[in-house]
């Protein structure tokens, strides 16, 4: 299946000397993306975990280029595609030595299946030598279209209507979404568990109490789209407020889950500290309401990912609560300035929330929409008005 990054980074490739670093979620599909950029182009894929590979890179990386194809005259460099390398605890310096070295006869990818950005926290020998992008599951944009956005907002496009019962039932990852199977479902979700909770965390981390850390997790797929309550979590589980926000922290660097911040600026008696919680796989939420706003959440943050990556903006996501308890679900900003405001529904038709008209006073966003998942799609711009309205998901989706 191609996705959106093959040409995001073979765009990058063709005109970037910097390294490109890509990161995502286990079984988002990183390692295919690389092995079909190289069915495009010439070069070698290594992957840390494979033994015979570990040892070609651990013997340098002018070994590497040894065992490259030679180039004809006029052809573009070849590409060196390093999976899982983060898991060389000398790995920084590694890639810093074989860019130095090697960027005028390589281009350089890198590929892993924890958030590379924490890795490069910290005194970053790196910095200037690589761009970072983030594999987002499947979204309706990327179903509708393959092209790399070049603005940040595109026309209206209907997705098919198979597409879309996939994709809210079996979520985005690419395997599921292909076999459309209750079946397959089950066992690559159990499988998928097992991997990230057995393997990557036992790798990435000293944590003792797996056990625990897993019946968090089920807490937290429980409670998605809430406000994150550290100290009910811990008593949950009879912990210290701080070991759950380490282990959230853990579980944000594998993929898990994310969390998104409250807005505060010019909002009167905001909520200012406690964040909301979301799953990468809403999939796994079971509560229908809840479903549908990580559904919203993970779309806008795989579009705020692309935009700021691009080039296109600084681009943030928040949400918005005071402590009267008016709330809207979602606030993008655009260089550091309110831009959309989105609130969630599941069910068709719903009056508009008077919440939008409350908030976009106060932030003076240009946009406040009430996105409703049920409401069939409609060919009509929705960014055109600046003032709330209700749309529906499919139309709002396929223009972000």
């Amino acid at each position: 299946m191609q996705r959106i990054y093959e040409n995001i980074l073979l765009d990058h490739l063709d005109r970037l000397s910097q390294m490109a670093f890509l990161a995502g979620p286990r079984q988002v599909g990183k390692s295919t993306i690389a092995q079909h950029i190289l069915q495009q182009k010439t070069g070698i894929y290594l992957n840390w975990d494979i033994l015979t590979d570990r040892a070609l890179i651990l013997s340098g990386h002018r070994n590497i280029m040894l065992k490259h194809a030679p180039s004809r005259l006029g052809e573009t460099l070849p590409i060196t595609v390093l999976d899982e390398i983060h898991k060389f605890k000398d790995w920084k310096n590694y890639l810093k030595g074989f860019y130095d070295d090697c960027k005028n006869l390589t281009k350089i990818l890198i590929t892993g299946s924890s958030r590379l950005d924490i890795f490069l926290k910290g005194g970053d020998s790196l910095m200037g030598r690589y761009f970072p992008y983030a594999v987002h599951p499947l979204s309706v944009s990327e179903l509708i279209k393959l092209t790399p956005p070049r603005a940040l907002l595109s026309d209206p496009c209907q997705i098919a209507d198979q597409d879309w019962q996939t994709l809210w039932q079996y979520g985005g990852f690419p395997d599921p979404f292909i076999q459309n199977n209750k079946n397959f479902f089950n066992q690559w979700q159990n499988l998928r568990h097992q991997q990230l909770f057995k393997e990557d965390i036992i790798d990435l981390s000293q944590v003792s109490d797996i056990a625990q850390l897993e019946v968090l997790a089920l807490m937290i797929q429980a409670q998605a789209s809430q406000i994150v309550q550290y100290t009910s979590l811990g008593k949950a589980i009879r912990s210290s407020d701080q070991t759950i926000r380490r282990w959230l922290d853990l579980l944000e660097s594998v993929y898990y889950c994310f969390r998104v911040r409250p807005w505060f600026n010019n909002v009167s008696r905001s909520l200012r500290k406690d964040p909301k919680i979301f799953l990468w796989d809403w999939s796994m939420v079971k509560n229908e309401g809840a479903k549908a706003e990580n559904f919203i959440a993970s779309h806008l943050r795989k579009s705020i990912d692309l935009w700021n990556q691009l080039g296109l903006g600084q681009f943030e996501l928040f949400y918005v609560r005071d402590k009267e308890k008016n709330e809207v679900d979602f606030l993008v900003t655009r260089e550091q300035q309110p831009w959309i405001l989105a609130e969630v529904k599941k069910s068709p038709q719903q009056a508009l929330s008077p919440t939008l008209a409350f908030f976009q006073k106060q932030l003076q966003a240009p946009h406040a929409f009430q996105i409703n998942l049920d409401d069939d799609f409609v060919d009509a711009n929705c960014f055109a008005h600046h003032h709330p309205i209700l749309v529906p998901a499919k139309t709002f989706l396929s223009q972000i």
